[in-house]
């Protein structure tokens, strides 16, 4: 059970949502397989935006992973043609 989650929201047109999902789908394995306490990967969409929600065992490490290479050098660069604003990144801890 997750005992903390990283929430980011993305502001993404309808127009380049598959694209965006492509992203999500090419990293959730490499993110359950080599991101140290990574539990869980969710894609939430509604009308107004997307959000990716993360499982992590401890809050600490939601944090190390938005300083991992595979967050800045990948994930980011991949997603950042289809943003139509900055990400929303929040962390929550789980009582």
């Amino acid at each position: 059970m997750a005992k903390a989650y990283l929430q980011i929201t993305l502001r993404i047109a309808q127009q380049n949502r598959e694209g965006a999902a492509q992203v999500y789908l090419a990293y959730r394995e490499p993110f359950l397989k080599t991101i140290p306490g990574a539990l869980s990967k969710e894609l939430l969409v509604r009308d107004e935006d997307v959000q990716v929600l993360h499982g992590f065992e401890k809050p600490e490490q939601a944090g190390a992973y938005l300083k991992s290479p595979l967050f800045v050098n990948d994930v980011v660069t991949a997603l950042k043609p289809y943003l139509a604003a900055e990400p929303e990144i929040r962390i929550y801890s789980c009582l």
